[in-house]
């Protein structure tokens, strides 16, 4: 009888054996948005065709997409603009909701544009109908609550030098049950 680990014994065997395990395994939706600002402050949002609410600009990661090459496809797909993500400022677990499974959003720090960025952004995408810059509080009256919220919480990390991990918009350090209630369920 041979004792060693099914990995020495037959490597193949062990493969298919962890792949079968992978298969099982849930999968979550990621979401990548990017946190941009101008020379005042002012935050920019974009208005989604396919949505009733303004937004970040990124979108939803594609199969085996990494969270932040999300956000930069979305930024050079929907307004043109190529960025170098400085930092991720917001991890937020959002729990199922609607049709929705639970996902998690990311929020990168996208920077202060120049003018002459600023002067270039265009839509280049059919998903969106605008953006704009606005001041944190003019965005909250044009984002969902719970998105409001992430934005807040984008703004403070950004200011505070380190990330956040927030549950439903709300900063969060203690254990969730996957039963909790999604914001817009209530």
């Amino acid at each position: 009888m041979d004792d060693r680990p099914l990995f020495e014994r037959d490597p193949a065997a062990w493969h298919a054996h962890l792949a079968e395990g992978n298969a099982r395994q849930a999968r979550k939706r990621v979401g990548a948005d990017v946190l941009i600002r101008n020379d005042r402050g002012e935050v920019l949002l974009v208005n989604p065709r396919y949505k009733p609410d303004w937004d970040l600009p990124g979108g939803m990661a594609e199969a085996n997409e990494a969270p932040h090459g999300a956000a930069q496809r979305e930024l050079r797909e929907e307004l043109g603009l190529q960025l170098r993500l400085q930092t991720v400022l917001v991890v937020d677990w959002v729990a199922p909701h609607g049709p929705w499974d639970d996902s998690l959003m990311f929020v990168f720090d996208g920077g202060t544009l120049t003018n002459a960025q600023i002067s270039s952004l265009r839509l280049t995408d059919d998903e969106l109908t605008g953006y704009q810059f606005c001041s944190p509080k003019a965005a909250k009256s044009l984002l969902r609550p719970y998105v409001a919220a992430r934005v807040t919480a984008s703004i403070a990390a950004a200011a505070e030098g380190f990330p956040c991990y927030l549950v439903n918009g709300i900063r969060s350090f203690g254990a969730v049950h996957p039963s909790a209630a999604h914001p817009t369920a209530q």
